[in-house]
């Protein structure tokens, strides 16, 4: 397929020497992740429209929820296959990344200067053992009110204060380092993305994560 791309993610940390590859759907290994990774479950209802856009299924579980690895994006490296890669917009500033030749999601980011871009678990190559085995088990759920169904048993449990408070500290201790740059996903000098965003208009976003368009009132 043309486009090929890879990904590797270093932590620039010791004591996170396990790693795991990185690939697009139907494709050889194309990069490599070390362990240091903030895993989190997603419910959005832009985590499902995206999932539904891309025609993969296999983003979600059974009641629409995705995981998620947050990591340093100036510790991520694109290192081939860029015109393979496309990003579309629903809403505010947050893009999400795909492949355009077998529509494998990389991941989603908030723009070229925040520290983390997070990689979905589709774009990762656990097929050797379970999922949490591999790439750890998420530390908590988010936006389960927009889930399309009950929870299943083994869910995430719901965030609390003081995994919030932790979050939060890494993210400004990995921005006051400076350490979400270069992201791999922009350019370095204009700070434009890679691609150019197909953003997403609110009717279509809303068909695509299933939510149902309000009556009209007869006049």
């Amino acid at each position: 397929m043309p486009g090929s791309g890879s990904l590797s993610h270093d932590s620039g940390r010791k004591g996170c020497s396990a790693s795991l590859p990185l690939r697009p759907r139907q494709r050889r290994r194309q990069g490599r992740c070390t362990a240091h990774r903030l895993p989190l479950h997603l419910y959005c209802r832009d985590c499902q429209a995206f999932a539904r856009f891309l025609e993969r299924p296999d983003m979600l579980d059974v009641a629409g929820g995705t995981d998620i690895f947050q990591m340093l994006a100036g510790r991520v490296t694109l290192a081939a296959g860029k015109d393979a890669v496309r990003c579309l917009q629903f809403s505010g500033k947050v893009l999400r990344w795909y492949t355009s030749c077998c529509r494998t999601p990389i991941g989603n980011s908030a723009g070229p200067r925040f520290p983390v871009v997070a990689i979905t678990h589709s774009f990762m190559c656990h097929d050797a053992a379970p999922r949490d085995t591999v790439l750890g088990a998420p530390l908590c759920r988010i936006h389960e009110l927009s889930a399309v169904g009950p929870l299943p048993p083994n869910a995430p449990p719901p965030p609390t204060f003081s995994l919030f408070a932790r979050r939060v500290s890494k993210l400004l201790f990995w921005w006051l380092r400076g350490l979400g740059r270069p992201n791999p996903l922009f350019d370095q000098h204009t700070n434009a993305p890679l691609s150019l965003p197909r953003v997403i208009a609110p009717a279509e976003r809303d068909a695509l994560a299933g939510v149902p368009m309000p009556a009209r009132l007869e006049s």
